[in-house]
C-alpha cells in the first residue's frame, strides 16, 4: 500500500488514513503496521505511537509520535485542547441552523461498539461538544444531504456519528447510526491545526481531499 505522507520530521508523522484501514493496534489491516514498514524500508528508527484515533471507516488526516518524549507532548496538547480537528461530513438532512455548537452527553457501550445521547450523567457517561458550519446542500438517492465543515471541541468515541444522528441526521453511508444511503461513511478528517511540539511552529496538517459518494 503507498502511504500518502502529509508532513514529517524526525519528531512526528502525519499521513492521510485510508477507509478500511485501523489506526491503532497490529496486523496488516493497521495503518500502524504500515507505516512501521515504511520506516523500517527508508532506514529510519520504526517507533511509532499513536496519539489519537480515527474510526476503520473515516479516511483522512492523522498524526503519529516517532518518539516517546513527542508522544508525551502531543497527548498533553490533544487532553488540553490546544490541537485543532477539523473534519468534512456530508448528512442526510438539513440542519435548522447554518452554523452552531452541538452539545450531548454520551454513553459508549464498548460490548455493541455503538454510542448513545443519554439525558442523565452516570458512570461512563461524556460530556461532547462540536461546531459545524452548513458548506452546501444537494440532493442524494432523493434525500437532501447536507456537507458540513465539522470542529471537535472534545473527542469521545464516534462523536460525530452519533451527535447528527441522534437528531435524524446520519452521516451518509453510516448504517449503523441510521443512514439510508449506500455509500462509504462520508466523513473525513480535512484538517489538523497545531504548534509543533518541539519547535513552536504552526502546522497546518491539510488532506486536501474533496469528499465524495463514488
Amino acid at each position: 500500500m503507498e502511504l500518502r505522507i502529509l508532513y514529517e520530521d524526525e519528531y512526528l508523522i502525519a499521513v492521510d488514513k485510508p477507509y478500511g484501514l485501523l489506526s491503532e493496534g497490529e496486523g496488516e489491516d493497521s495503518l500502524i503496521t504500515q507505516l512501521t514498514r515504511y520506516l523500517k524500508e527508508s532506514g529510519k528508527p520504526a517507533f511509532i505511537k499513536p496519539v489519537h484515533r480515527l474510526d476503520r471507516t473515516t479516511r483522512g488526516a492523522i498524526i503519529y509520535a516517532k518518539t516517546s518524549e513527542c508522544a508525551r507532548r502531543l497527548c498533553e496538547m490533544i487532553r488540553s485542547g490546544t490541537v485543532r480537528k477539523i473534519y468534512t461530513a456530508k448528512i442526510e438532512g438539513i440542519p435548522e441552523y447554518q452554523k452552531g455548537y452541538l452539545e450531548d452527553m454520551l454513553f459508549y457501550d464498548r460490548r455493541r461498539n455503538k454510542s448513545f445521547v443519554v439525558k442523565n450523567e452516570r458512570k461512563g457517561v461524556k460530556r461532547a461538544k462540536l461546531y459545524y458550519e452548513v458548506l452546501s446542500v444537494e440532493n442524494i438517492e432523493d434525500t437532501a444531504v447536507s456537507e458540513v465543515k465539522v470542529e471537535l471541541l472534545t473527542g469521545r468515541t464516534h462523536q460525530i456519528r452519533v451527535q447528527f444522528a441522534s437528531r435524524g441526521m446520519p452521516i451518509v453511508g453510516d448504517r449503523r447510526y441510521g443512514s439510508t444511503i449506500r455509500s462509504q461513511i462520508l466523513l473525513f478528517s480535512s484538517e489538523i491545526r497545531l504548534k509543533h511540539p518541539f519547535t513552536g511552529e504552526e502546522l497546518v496538517i491539510d488532506s486536501s481531499f474533496k469528499i465524495h459518494n463514488d
